[in-house]
């Protein structure tokens, strides 16, 4: 596996620390989630449920293991920090400033590992003015500027239903990781990285304020890829369902026009007049009429699919990712990667890896008795 023999302490709680993680699982690391004795990550209790653990939980932890410890507690830091001498990677999503108060700042850390990846994910980013602002993924994209495009003209701005931000600021740590290790195995040396969530959604907006100077207006259903142009936009079919079509380049243009027999709109591409005729034929035929030309057509021309379409479509569009498992999207020397084997229960390592520290079954119990650690069912 790429990355065996790499341990990874997860401290990152919710969505975005955890699914970045999860790839590293998915990759061969060991990845060690550190919680709190009572209640551990919050994602747990968030129903829906699937065998009694949070289903979102579920999704983004999986093959993962599980230490509750208190972190709070002078005694659940040492543990913490004598765990940290075995690590390769800490991963944290908390506020800046906070695991310095818990006494676990990144040059502690460092100090006790020289060769750690110390990796946080904020939300403004460490050097921010704001970095003591709480913020989740509907803040960072009303703040970039995103969410003010997302929405049909004249409308409120519509929140998407993907939490775009926080799975970009992921992506943006697991890279962050990934090249932390690289630079280590050259130079030996540790270091601290740290990934905004909002700068994430900042770099994504750059491209767009870019043009806007240029004298191209930002604006909702204004754009080339939001629906200024008849060859790049969702229709609505006779039966209420709709089409994307995405055909930018002149070959499928065209292949689309003339295979509706329509050879005078191949010069009108990106013509905004001729939306409405484009937009009156899709209305003419029903969606699976629609699909059925579709399959003898190359034009990047796809029905959109509602969420149990989708889910149901993975069977045959994407075999290797079905939403009981987790696949990265990419293969290595054609083998699929994935994380394999269930979300842990809280505390369901706890004593796995304390005793790989050396702690006796009297010590380990009588930690647990005072609530230092956690352990499964107990």
């Amino acid at each position: 596996m790429l990355l065996s023999g790499i341990r990874v302490l997860d401290l990152a709680r919710l969505l975005p620390g955890p699914f970045a993680t999860q790839w590293l699982v998915a990759m061969g690391a060991e990845v060690i989630r550190v919680e709190p004795p009572r209640g551990g990550d919050w994602l747990r209790e968030m129903p829906p449920f699937v065998e009694g653990i949070g289903a979102w939980f579920a999704a983004v932890n999986r093959g993962k293991k599980s230490v509750a410890l208190d972190l709070k507690h002078p005694e659940g830091r040492e543990l913490f920090l004598r765990l940290v001498q075995s690590a390769d990677v800490v991963v944290e999503g908390f506020r800046p400033g906070v695991m310095a108060r818990l006494g676990l700042a990144p040059d502690i850390l460092l100090a006790r590992q020289p060769r750690l990846i110390y990796a946080s994910l904020t939300g403004y980013g460490a050097g921010s003015r704001w970095r003591e602002r709480a913020g989740h993924d509907l803040n960072y994209l009303a703040l970039a500027g995103f969410l003010g495009l997302n929405g049909p003209r004249g409308g409120p701005p519509v929140p998407p239903a993907v939490p775009v931000a926080d799975f970009g600021g992921a992506m943006a740590l697991l890279i962050a990781v990934l090249a932390g290790l690289f630079y280590r195995e050259r130079t030996g040396c540790g270091l601290i990285l740290d990934a905004s969530i909002f700068e994430v959604v900042v770099t994504w907006m750059q491209p767009f304020w870019l043009a806007h100077q240029a004298g191209l207006p930002v604006a909702r259903e204004g754009m080339p890829l939001n629906g200024a142009l008849p060859c790049y936009r969702v229709y609505v079919t006779a039966d209420g369902g709709a089409m994307a079509l995405a055909a930018l380049e002149p070959a499928f243009w065209r292949a689309f026009c003339e295979a509706v027999g329509r050879p005078e709109w191949i010069p009108r591409a990106f013509d905004p007049d001729l939306i409405p005729e484009v937009t009156a034929l899709f209305q003419s035929r029903t969606r699976q009429e629609w699909e059925k030309l579709r399959e003898k057509l190359d034009a990047c021309l796809e029905p959109v699919l509602e969420p149990e379409e989708a889910i149901r479509a993975l069977a045959h569009l994407a075999p290797a990712f079905q939403t009981e498992a987790f696949s990265l999207p990419f293969t290595i020397d054609e083998q699929r990667l994935a994380a394999v084997g269930p979300p842990p229960r809280l505390g369901e390592h706890t004593i796995e890896v304390l005793q790989g520290l050396g702690l006796q079954p009297a010590d380990l119990e009588d930690l647990r008795r005072r609530g230092i650690i956690k352990v499964e069912g107990v």
